[in-house]
């Protein structure tokens, strides 16, 4: 038996290895960092500078987000709401075959997109203004909070839809049958029989997405650029700028702190639901 293990561990030792230099090992040097003063001793005072200087942005990044987060799931509940219980094929055949695509375009590509299409003087802008919709001096640029926020919601609708469309077809269609031929509309089919079903896959979709838009420094860089911004931005900043590692490491414990309460919801949801089973 002891063969057997040391060949597996042997197998996995490149992996493990690799986890731990790459991943493990700055994960606890940014979080002693954190904690540490300019002397080496255990301080809170980076905690207080990060606060200082940026509870605002703090603020900021929760709105962009958990607003991000919603809009994400309202929209994905809809595009796989229409591809499980849509009656119209050709919708149905062009949201099939359109809706995947910027779930490979990289997010610093998906930035420098935008800041082309919602510019002033965007894509946009010069579409609603040659169909004759908006005047050219009506025209405003999108390039601030609401831009990151249209830009996450393109970018992570497609993994969360794919989930979630995945999740929808494994229904017994019996069920969805049965509440139309009691004369539910589809609406209501969808809210009330549909998505219980699916809620955890979704939930599943949602909190990846909320972690990784947490993560992502091109896309506030690019597309806003001002005041105020993401936690990503003033730790790139911190680091670039003066060189202080100890402040945009208590940035990222704080990101770090973020990310593990909707962790912790989401685990507390799942362990109530399997007790609840």
């Amino acid at each position: 038996m002891a063969r057997p293990s040391f060949f597996g561990l042997l197998l996995i030792a490149p992996a493990l290895a690799m986890i731990g230099a790459l991943f493990l090992y700055p994960l606890g040097y940014s979080l002693a960092a954190a904690f540490t003063d300019p002397q080496g001793g255990l301080s809170l005072v980076n905690f207080g500078k990060a606060y200082e200087f940026y509870s605002t942005d703090i603020l900021f990044t929760l709105f962009i987000v958990i607003t991000s987060t919603l809009l994400t799931g309202l929209v994905s509940i809809a595009i796989a709401g229409i591809l499980t219980l849509g009656e119209t094929p050709w919708l149905v055949a062009a949201l099939r075959a359109l809706y995947r695509w910027p779930l490979f375009i990289p997010f610093i590509v998906a930035a420098q997109c935008m800041r082309t299409f919602l510019a002033k003087n965007g894509l946009m802008n010069n579409t609603f203004v040659a169909l004759g919709i908006m005047e050219p001096i009506q025209a405003t640029s999108l390039l601030d909070w609401r831009g990151i926020i249209i830009t996450f919601v393109w970018k992570q609708v497609p993994f969360v839809t794919l989930m979630l469309a995945g999740a929808m077809a494994s229904i017994d269609r019996a069920t969805i049958e049965a509440g139309r031929n009691l004369g539910a509309s589809r609406l209501r089919v969808l809210v009330e029989i549909v998505l219980p079903q699916v809620a955890q896959t979704l939930l599943v979709g949602l909190v990846l997405s909320f972690v990784t838009m947490l993560s992502v420094l091109s896309v506030p860089l690019m597309v806003a650029g001002s005041q105020p911004t993401m936690l990503t931005v003033d730790m790139a900043f911190r680091i670039n700028s003066y060189g202080d590692y100890a402040t945009a490491n208590a940035l990222g414990v704080i990101s770090y702190a973020i990310a593990g309460t909707v962790a912790w919801i989401y685990l507390r949801h799942s362990v109530k639901r399997e007790v609840q089973a």
